[in-house]
């Protein structure tokens, strides 16, 4: 089992000496990847109060690819997670290109976390369809697998035309590992057939998310692949439950099947807590805290 952390950029800032601080601490700490999520805009909430508990332009979200190449020249061993990377906002060959540079530049540590996002203001702006960002993203999965494996690519889709072209630098390993995030059936079944793993927010540790995991995995011995290829991976947080809990968590969680495990403490959704305090050394201090009580937990 890995265990990551998110990023705390929304409580601490974006500056580079902290950013640096953070990866720098999780990688001495024996964290296995660093987590950003993904807004290329936000929409003013005094305009729009139902974004109340939603993102907004209050919250700072840096560009993940830059991030994480800043963070790559930093680090040496951690690994880097999307969490996920709004996909049908973005131009698909574009992102193709970018994620495979990161790849290079990073020595292969990065992982392509995707979602089909919420925030239709967010797609206008970028000039994309809000309405068939779902269908869209099947081909976008795709357009990227094929640019990542051969040199040259034609591709005749419904939104994407390629003629005998194709992206340098390519990825070594000639494909990136690629996570869905979401938790619709039709989301578990693209999964089956396209992704690597799954991004699981909405259950807590009990009998829906072992459910949902038996789907998933279902869905894979259908789609003729071998269900323990696939990746499972949820979020805790320190807010709650002490290191006894958090232990409690994490074997229910590893005998369920999860290969990764993200603390991710600016969270408070769903059936997630966040931390009271939003301080830098609060964040360090909790991630310092929560590895140190589930180490031997982790092999």
């Amino acid at each position: 089992m890995k265990l990551g952390v998110m990023l705390p950029l929304l409580d601490v800032g974006g500056e580079p000496e902290i950013v640096r601080q953070l990866g720098e601490t999780a990688e001495a700490l024996g964290y296995d990847h660093l987590v950003a999520a993904d807004h290329v805009l936000g929409v003013n909430q005094e305009n729009r109060p139902e974004y109340a508990q939603r993102n907004n332009s209050k919250d700072l979200f840096h560009d993940p690819f830059v991030l994480f190449a800043f963070l790559a020249a930093c680090t040496s061993r951690v690994e880097f997670s999307t969490q996920v990377l709004i996909l049908p906002q973005r131009q698909t060959v574009l992102v193709a290109k970018q994620a495979a540079c990161l790849d290079v530049l990073s020595r292969g540590r990065f992982r392509l976390g995707i979602g089909i996002g919420w925030n239709a203001p967010e797609f206008a702006a970028l000039n994309e369809n809000f309405a068939n960002r779902g269908r869209r993203s099947v081909e976008q999965v795709r357009l990227m697998k094929a640019l990542w494996a051969e040199p040259h690519v034609t591709f005749d889709g419904h939104w994407h035309k390629v003629d005998d072209a194709g992206i340098n630098p390519l990825p070594p390993r000639r494909a990136i590992p690629l996570w869905f995030g979401g938790h619709e059936d039709v989301t578990l079944q693209r999964i089956a057939f396209w992704g690597d793993g799954w991004i699981m927010l909405a259950h807590p540790p009990g009998e829906a998310a072992r459910a949902a995991f038996a789907k998933l995995r279902g869905y894979a011995k259908e789609a003729g692949r071998d269900p323990a290829s696939l990746g499972i991976e949820v979020w805790t947080s320190t807010a709650e439950g002490g290191p006894a809990g958090w232990r409690d968590e994490l074997k229910f969680w590893k005998d369920a099947g999860v290969t990764h495990v993200t603390l991710n403490n600016t969270f408070g959704r769903y059936h997630h807590k966040r931390i009271a305090e939003t301080s830098l050394a609060a964040h360090l201090d909790a991630m310092t805290r929560y590895r140190e009580a589930v180490a031997d937990l982790l092999g």
